[in-house]
């Protein structure tokens, strides 16, 4: 076997979702071929590079150091790229222009970039759908943007865009403080059939879809739904018990509203990074990741429904990798 660039493109990925399912999901293996490809690669590196911890994959000393050089050696890969197919690498606008779908992340990375890259100008824009977003990247109205996708429905773009997972969290359950199911810790999904639901629109990438197919697998389609996606307004109407509504588990709930996670987590999504490759330069876009994992993961930290949840799954000894490390951190 000889070091190949997929090969790099494992030990980023792996590292960048620090589990091996994630990175298996994200680059379309099974988690067993993934497992046993990069077996062979620190084979032949002579030592591990990742070691298994209750946080999920951290990586050895060493690699950290094969990942940095890794990253190195794929951005200059793709530079080449771009020269043999007659294309000057650009430098980065001078304004980056950022599109944001629905995440809580937005105001504390924009504060953040602004004392870790002062030099970096951000204009944001505000979508809803994740399709549409891939729409003005992909016609160069955008340079990256914030986005979502769901497990087993992987984001599809062009060769010109790059992508790198944020975070992959359980969907929670919005609903009103009176409501029969809000003494359970977890509300289960079936017990939801009779309730009207608030469902957000089609987003181009697997919602509403991912939804209905996990009522269908809980043996039901709503009774109800509207069609609806105003966060603040949304709430209110919750409030009210006008009905309930699937939430990031970042929400923070208005009086009269609690956050409960669904039993079993049937409904997960992923927040992503996405990039063009020509219009946004390597250092940037690892500056962008970097941010935007810490502030999502201190918004987890700071979701009592969640650390609630969190503190029952490590007592059942379930909780996804993906959460343990944001439950360890600090907010």
């Amino acid at each position: 076997m000889e070091l190949e660039l997929r090969h790099l493109r494992v030990l980023c990925a792996i590292a960048d979702s620090g589990s091996v399912g994630r990175a298996a999901l994200a680059l379309g293996f099974t988690q067993p071929a993934l497992s046993t490809q990069l077996r062979r690669i620190e084979r032949l590196l002579g030592e591990g590079l990742f070691v298994r911890r209750s946080t999920g994959m951290e990586l050895t000393a060493y690699g950290a150091q094969v990942v940095s050089q890794a990253r190195e050696v794929l951005a200059r890969a793709d530079t080449l790229g771009r020269r043999h197919m007659g294309r000057r690498p650009t430098a980065a606008a001078p304004t980056l222009r950022l599109g944001v779908t629905n995440t809580p992340v937005v105001p504390t990375l924009l504060d953040t970039l602004r004392d870790a890259c002062p030099d970096l100008r951000v204009c944001v824009r505000g979508v809803y759908a994740t399709g549409e977003l891939l729409g003005l990247l992909e016609t160069g109205e955008l340079d990256a943007a914030l986005g979502v996708d769901y497990p087993g429905l992987p984001v599809r773009h062009s060769s010109a865009m790059a992508h790198r997972a944020i975070n992959t969290v359980p969907i929670f359950v919005a609903l009103h403080v009176g409501h029969s199911l809000a003494h359970r810790v977890e509300v289960p999904l079936e017990e939801l059939s009779e309730d009207t639901w608030f469902v957000a629109p089609d987003d181009g990438v697997g919602w509403p879809g991912a939804f209905y197919d996990a009522c269908q697998a809980a043996g039901f389609r709503p009774a109800g739904t509207h069609e609806f996606h105003a966060l603040d307004q949304l709430q209110s109407m919750i409030a009210k018990g006008l009905g309930v509504t699937a939430v990031q588990p970042t929400v923070r709930p208005i009086d009269g509203v609690l956050i409960k996670p669904l039993a079993g987590n049937p409904l997960w999504q992923r927040h992503l990074l996405i990039w063009r490759r020509e219009a946004v330069e390597a250092s940037v876009a690892e500056a962008l990741h970097h941010h935007a994992v810490r502030v999502h993961r201190n918004l987890l930290a700071q979701a009592p429904h969640l650390q609630r949840w969190v503190t029952h799954a490590y007592s059942a000894a379930r909780l996804p990798d993906g959460l343990k490390a944001a439950s360890s951190r600090p907010g």
